[in-house]
C-alpha cells in the first residue's frame, strides 16, 4: 500500500493496525492535509450485513463533534471493494505507547482519563457506546489533548463473547456484562475506563489470566488488588473512586460518566487544596463509633461522644485527614469488612474501640488498623476513673499521631492538650446535647438546648457547651421560631464562649452565626475569618460563612465558601449542592452542572449507608431535577416526605423541586405548608434560584409579603 494512491489519497506510511484493520498516514491531495485512513479487514467488508452495520455506525460516529473524539470525515471504498474510512491524523502517542515507560504520575493519569470521560459523555448523550475503550484506542497529541479513536467500529467487531468463547475485542478491558455476552450500555464504557485508569496508575491491568476463560472468570468474580498496595505514593481515598467504576454490578457503578468525571475533578481540587495547606504528604484516618461494652445500653451516647471528640481533636492536626463524623458514624452497628469501610471512606487507617463503664470505672480499648493489610498498627487498653476520660482522649490522639508518623506542631500540641471541662457530668450532658443537635429538627434542637443548658449549670466554665447553646438558638430562630429572644440568647451564649475560650475556633464560628441572625454581617465576617485563622479545617466556619453570604445576596462569596467547606470535608454533600445553588443563581451553567453531578454523587454514596437522611434526599432531588432526571427527582422527594412529612425545612425544599419542574399548583401547596409550619428564612427565599419559576405568580408575592422580615 505504501506509495499507492487510493482515490485522492496518497498512502505515506503504516501507523497502526490490529483486529479492526490497518491504519495508514496519507495525504489528502484535494485539501493538502495529512489524514489517517483505516482499512477494514476483508472478512468484515465482504459481509453485506457487517457492511451495512458499519456504515450506519460510522455515520453516527461522524456526527460526534467533540474535541476529545477523533473526527471521521468520510467512508469510501477502493476499486477492489475494500472499505475504508478517512479520519483526522494526529501527531502523538497512544496511551499504550505512553504506558511502555511504566505507570503514570497520578495527575497525568487523572488528566487523561478526565478527557476521555468528557468525550464519552458526549457520545453517550448521543446514544452511542464505544464498547472497546482501552489504551490502544486513546491517542494523546503533542499538546496533551486526548482523542478517542474507533468510535463506530467496536460494534462492527462483534465484541460480545460468542458461544465458542471467542471475541474480536480485548477481553481484559471488558465489563462483566460484556464479557458474559450480555447487553451493554454506557456503564460498560465506564467499567472499561476504570480498567484503563487502574492500568495507568499501576502499570498492570486489574484482571489477568493465562487465557480468555481465566480472564473472564476474574472479571466476573474476583476483586483486583488495591492500588494502594501497588505503589507507595498512592492515596487510598482515590481507590474508592477507581473501585466504584469497577463495580461488577452495573447498578452500583457510576450511572453516567459525568458522575465519574465530577468525582475526579473533586478529588483533584481537594488534593490541591490539601497540598496548599499541608504539603504533599498527608495521612488519613476514620474513627468509627466506639462499641458499648457495658450492660447499660443507655451508655451508647457516651461511646459515640468519645469517638466524636477524638474525631474533632484529630481533625485539627494539620498533617492528618480525618473522615467526618457523618461518614464514619454511618457504619455504626454494621458488620462490614474493615477494608471495605476504609475504601468507602477513602482512608488508609481506621480507629475502632469499645467502652465498658461500671459505676465510676472505665475500661477503654482501642486499636488502629491498616486497611490494606488488615493488621493492627497500634492498640491499647485504658483502665481509668470516669473523670480521666479527657486524659485518655489526649493520649489516644498522641498515640495515633505517633503510629502514623505525623509530626505534631506546637499548635497541634495545644489542640490535644485542650480540655474544655473536667466535670464528667457536664461532659455527659454535652455529648447528649450534641447527639440531639446533629438531627436538626425542632424537637431535637429544643432537647439539645436543654441538655447544653444542663451542662452549663453543671460547669459554668464549659465554653463548648455555650457554643452548642448558641447554635441551637441560632437554628431555632432561622428555621422554626423568629422570636427575637432566640437571637439574644444565641449572641449572649456565644459571647460567653468567647470570653471563656477566645482561642477556640468554635466560639468564633458560633458567634458569627448568631450575629448573622441579627443581620450584623460585617461582624459575622470578622468572626468567621478569626475561626478560620485559628482552625483552618473547621468545616462549620466555612459552611456558616457560606450561609451568611447567601442570605445577604452575595452568591459569589457564598459559592466560594461552600466550595472551601467541601474541600475541608469532601464527603459532605450539603456544601457541594449549596455551591451548585449559588452557581445556578449566578447563571453559570457549566459550573452549576458540574457541582450538581459532584454533589449528587456524594449524596448517593452517603445514602447507601444513611438512607434515613432526609436532607440528602431533598437536596439530591434538586440536583436531579436540574439535570433533567424528573422522575427520579420526584421519587427522591417522596422518600424525603415519607421520612419528615411535616418538617418545614423538608416541605420548603420539596416545594423548590416542584418550582423547578414548573408544577406551580403543587409547588404552592408545599410552599404554603412550609411557611405555615414555621419556615421563616425570608432572606433565603429572596435569593433562592429554585423559586424563580414561581416568582411571577401573584400567589408567591402574597405569601412572601405576609412573612415577617
Amino acid at each position: 500500500m505504501i506509495g499507492k494512491r487510493i482515490k485522492h489519497y496518497d498512502i505515506l506510511e503504516e501507523i497502526g493496525g490490529g483486529g479492526m484493520g490497518v491504519v495508514y498516514k496519507a495525504k489528502d491531495t484535494n485539501l493538502k492535509r495529512a489524514v489517517a485512513l483505516k482499512f477494514l479487514p476483508p472478512e468484515l467488508t465482504r459481509d453485506p450485513d457487517a457492511m451495512e452495520r458499519f456504515v450506519l455506525e460510522a455515520r453516527a460516529a461522524s456526527a460526534l463533534q467533540h474535541h476529545n473524539i477523533c473526527t471521521i470525515h468520510e467512508i469510501d471504498e477502493t476499486a477492489d471493494g475494500d472499505l475504508f474510512i478517512c479520519m483526522d491524523y494526529y501527531e502523538g502517542k497512544t496511551l499504550r505507547e505512553i504506558l511502555s515507560d511504566g505507570p503514570l504520575a497520578i495527575d497525568s493519569a487523572l488528566g487523561f482519563v478526565a478527557q476521555v470521560a468528557e468525550g464519552l459523555a458526549k457520545a453517550h448523550d448521543a446514544g452511542m457506546v464505544h464498547r472497546d475503550i482501552k489504551p490502544d484506542n486513546i491517542m494523546v497529541t503533542g499538546d496533551g489533548l486526548v482523542k478517542i479513536l474507533d468510535f463506530g467500529l467496536a460494534k462492527l467487531g462483534g465484541l460480545s463473547v460468542s458461544k465458542k468463547g471467542k471475541t474480536a475485542g480485548t477481553i481484559k478491558y471488558m465489563s462483566p456484562e460484556q464479557a458474559s455476552g450480555g447487553d451493554v450500555d454506557g456503564r460498560s464504557d465506564i467499567f472499561s475506563l476504570g480498567v484503563v485508569l487502574y492500568e495507568l496508575l499501576s502499570g498492570v491491568v486489574p484482571f489477568k489470566g493465562d487465557n480468555d476463560a481465566v480472564i473472564i472468570y476474574s472479571i466476573v468474580n474476583l476483586e483486583p488488588a488495591s492500588l494502594s498496595t501497588l505503589r507507595d505514593d498512592f492515596p487510598p481515598e482515590l481507590d474508592r473512586i477507581v473501585f466504584k467504576a469497577l463495580e461488577k454490578d452495573k447498578t452500583r457503578r457510576y450511572q453516567v460518566v459525568d458522575e465519574l468525571l465530577a468525582k475526579l475533578k473533586s478529588w483533584t481540587r481537594t488534593r490541591e487544596s490539601m497540598q496548599e495547606h499541608s504539603g504533599p504528604r498527608q495521612r488519613s484516618i476514620a474513627v468509627l463509633p466506639f462499641a458499648n461494652m457495658s450492660t447499660d445500653k443507655d451508655q451508647d451516647h457516651f461511646c459515640d461522644g468519645m469517638a466524636e471528640d477524638i474525631i474533632n481533636n484529630l481533625s485539627q492536626i494539620v498533617g492528618l485527614r480525618v473522615a467526618a463524623r457523618t461518614s464514619s458514624f454511618a457504619f455504626k452497628g454494621q458488620r462490614e469488612d474493615i477494608r471495605k469501610i476504609g475504601r468507602h471512606l477513602g482512608v488508609e487507617t481506621i480507629l475502632e474501640g469499645g467502652v465498658r463503664k461500671a459505676g465510676n470505672k472505665l475500661r477503654i480499648t482501642v486499636q488502629l488498623v491498616n486497611i490494606e493489610s488488615g493488621y493492627q498498627m497500634w492498640s491499647e487498653r485504658y483502665d481509668r476513673d470516669f473523670e480521666d476520660v479527657f486524659v485518655v482522649q489526649d493520649e489516644i490522639g498522641r498515640s495515633i499521631a505517633g503510629a502514623l508518623e505525623v509530626q505534631l506542631t506546637e499548635r497541634d500540641q495545644r489542640v490535644l492538650q485542650k480540655v474544655q471541662t473536667r466535670n464528667a457530668a457536664a461532659y455527659d450532658f454535652y455529648i447528649r446535647g450534641r447527639e440531639s443537635f446533629h438531627r436538626l429538627g425542632f424537637k431535637t434542637l429544643e432537647r439539645a438546648r436543654n441538655l447544653f443548658t444542663s451542662a452549663i449549670i453543671t460547669d459554668p466554665g464549659y465554653a463548648l457547651a455555650y457554643c452548642g447553646l448558641a447554635d441551637c438558638h441560632s437554628f431555632l430562630y432561622l428555621y422554626f421560631d423568629n422570636d427575637k429572644t432566640n437571637i439574644e440568647i444565641a449572641v449572649t451564649a456565644s459571647k460567653k464562649a468567647l470570653e471563656l475560650a477566645p482561642e477556640l475556633a468554635e466560639s468564633h464560628a458560633s458567634n458569627g452565626l448568631a450575629v448573622t441572625c441579627d443581620k450584623r454581617y460585617e461582624k459575622a465576617d470578622e468572626e468567621y475569618a478569626r475561626a478560620m485563622e485559628l482552625s483552618p479545617r473547621l468545616f462549620e466556619a466555612y459552611y456558616y460563612a457560606g450561609r451568611t453570604h447567601w442570605v445577604r445576596g452575595d452568591l459569589e462569596k457564598a459559592m466560594e465558601f461552600f466550595i472551601k467547606a467541601s474541600d475541608v470535608r469532601p464527603e459532605d454533600y450539603q456544601a457541594l449542592l449549596l455551591a451548585a445553588n449559588a452557581y445556578k443563581g449566578l447563571n453559570r451553567p457549566t459550573g452549576f452542572e458540574e457541582m450538581c453531578r459532584e454533589g449528587l454523587s456524594v449524596a448517593e454514596t452517603h445514602l447507601e449507608y444513611e438512607p434515613d437522611d432526609t436532607r440528602a434526599w431533598y437536596l439530591g432531588a434538586q440536583a436531579l431535577i436540574c439535570l433533567g432526571e424528573r422522575d427520579k427527582a420526584i421519587e427522591w422527594i417522596e422518600l424525603a416526605l415519607a421520612l419528615e412529612p411535616s418538617d418545614s425545612l423538608t416541605l420548603y425544599n420539596v416545594a423548590c423541586v416542584y418550582s423547578e419542574a414548573r408544577m406551580l399548583d403543587t409547588f404552592f401547596g408545599y410552599f404554603e405548608r412550609a411557611l405555615s409550619s414555621g419556615f421563616l428564612m425570608k432572606a433565603w427565599i429572596e435569593n433562592d434560584p429554585y423559586l424563580d419559576n414561581a416568582r411571577h405568580d401573584p400567589r408567591f408575592e402574597k405569601l412572601v409579603n405576609a412573612m415577617s422580615s
